[in-house]
């Protein structure tokens, strides 16, 4: 988790967050999802990622569940710190659209050069060839249709960039707020 933590930090040019490590708890629950708790006090912001237990080996295979539901668990956790330490906020549909964005560039445009047919593939294992636990009409079947649809469009589009231009188009989509991701996908 550390590992993805750096390099989503390295990638995006990010200032280093805390380490993940120490806000992850496991759970046992059989069908658990990650997730990202949040709780605000006087104090500031507490932050626990719950992470389904799975065994390094199940993990390593990469593209498998376990280790997209990790990454998108991370993805969620250094966006917050980040905003936080900003004072920005971030709201729901934001982080499950840059998470969205976030797989897609750990799995492949984080790589320089990238394989481009490698890149049609996961773009379409990520967003086309998909099942969700929620229904569509529930708001939360609705956010996460919508950020999949919206990370497959802008994702699709930077496909056609050279890499610096997608590298800075994504550093910028980071630093945006939810209103500014929607126009750059729109762009």
């Amino acid at each position: 988790m550390r590992r993805l933590q750096r390099r989503l930090e390295r990638f995006y040019h990010l200032e280093a967050t805390p380490d993940v490590r120490g806000f992850v708890r496991e759970s046992f629950e059989v069908g658990e999802r990650e997730a990202l708790l949040l709780r605000e006090s006087d104090g500031g912001l507490e932050m626990a990622l719950v992470v389904p237990a799975t065994t390094p080996a199940a993990v390593a295979a990469n593209e498998n569940d376990g280790w997209l539901q990790l990454a998108e668990g991370v993805s969620h956790f250094v966006y917050v710190a980040n905003r936080a330490r900003q004072e920005l906020p971030s709201t729901h549909l934001e982080l499950e659209l840059q998470a969205e964005v976030d797989k897609f560039v750990l799995l492949v445009l984080e790589q320089v050069p990238y394989d481009r047919s490698e890149a049609f593939e996961v773009h379409s294992r990520l967003f086309e060839r998909v099942t969700y636990l929620h229904e569509a009409g529930t708001e939360l079947g609705d956010r996460y249709r919508t950020a999949n649809d919206l990370a497959a469009r802008f994702v699709r589009r930077l496909l056609a960039y050279g890499t610096a231009t997608t590298h800075a188009t994504l550093r910028r989509f980071y630093r945006a707020g939810q209103a500014e991701k929607i126009r750059l996908v729109a762009a």
